[in-house]
């Protein structure tokens, strides 16, 4: 995610970080020239007929053409918000889950802390897994020793987890450190927890429509690459930018949709899954007393991760 303050005055002509124009220059260059070529063939062959290539069904078909990409950026934003919720959920869970080990099994620290720890592995694992990197790898950090054999028999290694702190509360239950209504608050969190990787994996396991999608790419493209035969006539020379600010607007349209569609990747766009899990190990490891505390991600130029 991008982080830092709204551009104003000079900076919104040459701002680049945090941008879709880097993904999007080529597309708009190519317009740009094949403007061009258009522009000087009008100008300096006079094709007979040309005057009559009127720009008016451009209008018709910029209006619509911005209205679906309207459509399709705000159904791709919902997915984005989404996310964040369900990630805003986990960090809440999670502190919730801290706050009844520290009170609840006061009298047995290490439960409790070895609850909390699994806590912050399944926040690592879920993170690798929604980016497809490893999660069996970024969770093993906080398991125990002695349980990491038991660690390793799933392939869902954030389910896992949630098994494996079940596990401990039904201990604390079977050794009477907790009562039966007690391990229901235990049970109530660990829902909470799995609900929101479903969640997660609803939104990534689910992409919009590829027809609706495709279908966008192709009339953006058309309306791009046809847009100078109408405007040569009429703007001439112009033609080139014209053409390209209009690609720009629809190109840049087109791909922060397709970053936003996808909200737990690595683009300069996408949540920061490694900022929010590091929250939630900091406000966790801070609730068993541990010290020292692992600082918070900041922006590397600008962009949180």
């Amino acid at each position: 995610m991008i982080i830092r303050p709204r551009p104003h005055g000079w900076q919104l002509l040459y701002i680049l970080r945090g941008s879709i124009v880097p993904a999007i220059a080529p597309k708009v260059a190519s317009i740009f020239v094949l403007a061009v070529a258009v522009a000087a063939f009008a100008e300096l062959a006079h094709p007979p007929g040309i005057e009559r290539v009127s720009v008016a069904p451009f209008t018709l078909l910029g209006l619509v053409l911005s209205i679906f990409l309207s459509f399709r950026n705000n159904a791709c934003f919902d997915r984005w918000w989404e996310g964040r919720k369900l990630w805003g959920q986990l960090i809440f869970e999670a502190r919730s889950l801290a706050r009844l080990c520290t009170t609840l099994l006061a009298g047995q620290p290490q439960r409790a802390a070895r609850i909390c720890r699994l806590c912050i592995g399944f926040a690592h694992a879920l993170a690798a897994r929604l980016r497809g990197q490893d999660a069996a790898l970024a969770g093993l950090p906080w398991v125990d020793e002695a349980d990491r054999a038991r660690y390793a028999q799933r392939q869902n290694m954030p389910d896992q987890l949630l098994a494996m702190i079940a596990a401990e509360t039904t201990a604390a239950l079977r050794a009477d450190e907790i009562d039966s209504i007690l391990y229901a608050q235990f049970e109530t969190r660990l829902h909470a927890l799995s609900s929101v990787q479903a969640g997660c994996e609803r939104i990534l396991l689910t992409p919009l429509p590829f027809a609706y999608t495709l279908l966008l790419h192709r009339c953006a493209w058309m309306f791009c690459v046809l847009l100078p035969f109408g405007l040569a006539s009429s703007l001439g020379w112009a033609t080139p930018v014209v053409s390209a600010v209009l690609a720009y607007a629809f190109f840049g349209l087109d791909q922060l949709g397709e970053e936003m569609e996808e909200p737990f990747g690595l683009e300069p766009n996408d949540l920061p899954l490694d900022a929010m899990v590091r929250t939630l190990e900091i406000d966790l490891l801070d609730s068993l007393g541990e010290r020292p505390l692992p600082d918070p991600l900041q922006p590397q130029r600008y962009l949180l991760q």
